[in-house]
């Protein structure tokens, strides 16, 4: 009879933990807390925004997300343009994918509200498309171009530069990420370097077992709490053994300080290069498409904090007259490319200082640092629009 009473005793423990699990579901889901995975494994990218993710997040600003069923930060768009439309495909990182904020509020929402009011644009149609991911540099927005945007047939790509860290996100030295594409340079031109994909890493996340973990962990409140609670503790541990230390009221954990300077090593030349060559391929490939290609230039947190002296300081600091270095370089390149071009920092800059406003930053986050808070977005929409306005054959053309 002993082992028919081990028997109950194991079958009413795993009665109650099933009970705890589903009780303490339900509170979660009641509570409203949950810490979806929006992102997924890709073939080309190694990592994308995974289709038909819903959840808040909270960790910086706050809003529900919804990602539409072709893995976009976006609502659903037909592959066929409508008639008499203007498409804008964007192309960025976590500035573009935008998670802090509801939709409505994102640069590009305002940018199609401001295109649809241009005199130009009156008689037709304006659709705006985004396709950032968080964490991509300028190889993968290249790849996601070639694999993703040309299916919607757009007649204008944008491409949403940040330059506090696509320039490393392109070096594999600086970035460090094995599980990413890199375009390296091979006897003067520009080559993929998709190795990652036969990597034994990347082939664990394609698994069978792994999808189905990912998939578990969307459904399932308490693992996403406790893969949170594991992240966070991680996210900790990291920061702990690292000396770096960071004024968080006006930096973003991830930007590069070695942006504000020439490059003083052989592999931030290297690095600088090949986002170049990336940026004229990228001018290239949509010409040849007969689309118009734009690069804007974002901004970094210290760049266009309010306080000037707060920005000369750091500046000085770093031992250079001013932190607007790569916008410049872009400039440069883009003026002898003829590639139309948005800086943004020194607009952002005067508007925050004329103003006293903080640009960057959210209450649950840090102020003056990390991505732009729904006043950023909302003078990102308009200025980018009021130059599209002026500039764009594609948006005039009917004028």
């Amino acid at each position: 009879m002993g082992w028919k009473r081990y028997i109950a005793n194991l079958a009413l423990v795993i009665a109650s933990i099933l009970v705890a699990f589903f009780c303490v579901e339900i509170g979660l889901h009641l509570a409203g807390i949950s810490y979806p995975s929006f992102y997924t494994y890709d073939e080309y990218c190694g990592a994308s925004l995974r289709p038909g993710t819903k959840g808040w997040w909270r960790k910086e600003g706050n809003a529900f997300i919804v990602i539409n069923s072709a893995g976009q930060r976006d609502r659903e768009h037909t592959r066929s343009k409508p008639a008499n439309t203007v498409r804008v495909a964007i192309l960025g990182d976590s500035y573009v994918e935008a998670l802090q904020l509801p939709m409505k509020d994102t640069f590009w929402a305002v940018l199609e509200r401001e295109l649809r009011n241009c005199p130009a644009s009156k008689d037709q149609g304006v659709e705006v498309l985004n396709f950032g991911v968080s964490g991509y540099g300028t190889a993968q927005q290249l790849l996601t171009l070639r694999h993703k945007v040309w299916h919607y047939s757009p007649d204008i790509v944008l491409l949403a530069f940040l330059t506090g860290n696509d320039v490393r996100n392109n070096s594999r030295v600086l970035e460090g990420d094995p599980m990413r594409p890199y375009f390296v340079y091979k006897d003067g031109v520009l080559c993929l370097d998709d190795s990652f994909r036969s990597s034994s890493g990347f082939r664990m996340r394609r698994s069978f077992i792994a999808r189905f973990l990912y998939g578990t962990l969307n459904y399932s409140r308490l693992l996403q709490t406790a893969n949170e609670a594991k992240n966070i503790l991680s996210s900790q541990f990291r920061q702990t053994r690292t000396n770096k230390k960071r004024d968080q009221r006006i930096e973003e954990s991830g930007l590069d300080d070695a942006i504000y300077k020439e490059p003083r090593s052989a592999v931030w030349e290297e690095a600088w290069r090949v986002t170049e060559g990336l940026i004229v391929m990228m001018h290239e490939e949509v010409t040849q498409k007969g689309g118009e290609f734009w690069v804007v230039t974002l901004s970094n947190g210290i760049q266009v904090h309010p306080n000037r002296k707060t920005r000369e300081e750091y500046a000085r600091n770093l031992g250079v007259s001013h932190l607007l270095y790569p916008d410049f370089r872009v400039k440069a390149l883009c003026d002898q490319e003829n590639i139309h071009s948005v800086i943004l920092a020194p607009v952002f800059q005067n508007h925050a200082e004329k103003h006293h406003l903080y640009l960057h930053g959210f209450p649950n986050g840090s102020l003056g640092g990390g991505h732009w808070n729904a006043t950023g977005h909302h003078l990102a929409g308009k200025v980018i629009a009021s130059e599209l306005c002026r500039k764009s054959q594609k948006i005039n053309r009917s004028s």
